[in-house]
């Protein structure tokens, strides 16, 4: 292939358009949308508007007159096209941590009698960080791992939740969603799972897996901005039985009311807990709203294509980086590692030439590719200068030795 035929391949893509919506520097190339989604272009405008007009004119009166009441509500059913789920199953309110929290503790007492919450060793450490503390403050509540090819046969009576990653933070690997919901059914346990790195990039079908619940992330793919919220989703059929274990005022029945008692909210509006950061919120709303009308099959597809093209560049122009990720675009997300022992080292380097991605330690550099941004040519040139920093070591120079503090 040569660059002509990325530029070819750039002019057949339905979703090219997009980049038109989103600031992107000049001289960036940018492949760390997977931790950081690009500003879309009208954010700039509608959080001058939430921040002047709605909250600096219209105060507290913006709670009803703009719907800042609404807004969970409002932006989970503009993300539940994307994950396979239906409007009111998806609300958005704190982080992913804080929704593992949430939901982790609903699972477990939706299944009494049972004490064991599973996941995977290298899962996302926020995700065995929260479920370890969990079980901290639980009595007899214990967090056991099993490698992936042996969930099937870990999943005994005891374990209440199976809680994995769909597509893996380091490896990209892509879970076969449908068949491991499958296998916790079948041991009695609900089946969680993390769409971080999936939401926005790949299509997703909770409903159609029979997922029991989820959590994802608003800032990377969804480009939300940094911190943005992210959402939840249970089941219908969990509804009615699943209770939050943070029982604040706003996943009351009747916050306005004030009362002494809790009484929690119908449907998903009891996961919420504090009042909602507005400008957050809206800033995750501006992002949301660019899918509308986005298929996320052909979303899928671009990513693919994308990958494909970098992995053949760079075996041609950079053989020393070895992929790290599965090579079959089926088995992955959007994004993608390769592996070297310099791997910081490059990733600084790269950083300083206009390619950006970033470093997963011991020695992975990530790939990002963000679907709705990047372009076929972006590919392209972005090989051409990983391959000029390999073939002259460029990324030998100390200064990119040192180490910052995020990576």
């Amino acid at each position: 292939m040569t660059r002509d035929d990325a530029l070819a391949l750039d002019a057949r893509d339905p979703l090219g358009a997009m980049r038109a919506r989103f600031v992107l520097p000049a001289g960036v190339i940018y492949l760390d949308g997977n931790s950081l989604g690009c500003l879309p272009a009208h954010t700039p405008a509608l959080i001058a508007d939430a921040v002047t007009r709605q909250w600096g004119h219209d105060l507290i009166r913006s709670w009803n007159s703009a719907d800042w009441i609404g807004a969970p509500q409002r932006i989970g059913a503009k993300i539940a096209p994307l994950i396979g789920a239906a409007a009111h199953e998806v609300i958005v309110a704190d982080s992913v941590s804080v929704n593992l929290f949430k939901l982790l503790a609903a699972a477990l007492a939706l299944r009494p009698g049972r004490t064991t919450i599973l996941t995977e060793p290298g899962n996302f450490p926020t995700d065995l960080y929260i479920a370890d503390g969990l079980a901290a403050t639980i009595p007899c509540v214990q967090v056991r791992t099993a490698d992936l090819a042996d969930i099937p046969a870990a999943l005994g009576p005891d374990v209440a939740v199976l809680m994995l990653t769909h597509v893996h933070y380091k490896s990209a690997h892509r879970r076969d969603m449908a068949a491991l919901t499958r296998a916790a059914h079948a041991a009695g346990a609900l089946m969680l799972w993390d769409l971080s790195h999936s939401t926005g990039a790949v299509a997703v079908d909770l409903n159609g897996a029979g997922a029991d619940l989820a959590v994802g992330c608003g800032y990377k793919y969804l480009n939300g901005g940094p911190g943005a919220p992210s959402f939840l989703f249970a089941a219908q059929l969990h509804h009615n039985a699943l209770l939050s274990p943070l029982a604040g005022w706003m996943g009351h029945a009747a916050p306005f009311d004030f009362t002494d008692d809790y009484a929690p909210a119908p449907g998903m509006t009891r996961f919420l807990a504090g009042t909602p950061p507005m400008l957050s919120l809206l800033a995750l709303e501006a992002g949301v709203d660019l899918f509308a009308g986005v298929d996320m099959r052909a979303a899928e597809a671009k990513s693919a294509s994308l990958g494909a093209l970098l992995i053949a560049r760079l075996a041609e122009v950079a053989p020393d980086l070895v992929l790290a990720s599965p090579r079959d675009p089926a088995q992955r997300g959007s994004h993608l590692v390769f592996q070297h022992a310099h791997a910081y080292e490059i990733c600084q380097c790269l950083i300083e030439r206009g390619v950006i991605g970033d470093f997963r330690a011991p020695d992975l550099w990530r790939a990002g590719l963000t679907p709705l941004t990047l372009s076929h040519a972006d590919i392209w040139d972005a090989a051409e200068i990983v391959g000029a920093v390999m073939a002259t070591r460029a990324w030998a120079a100390p200064r990119f030795a040192v180490r910052a503090r995020v990576t």
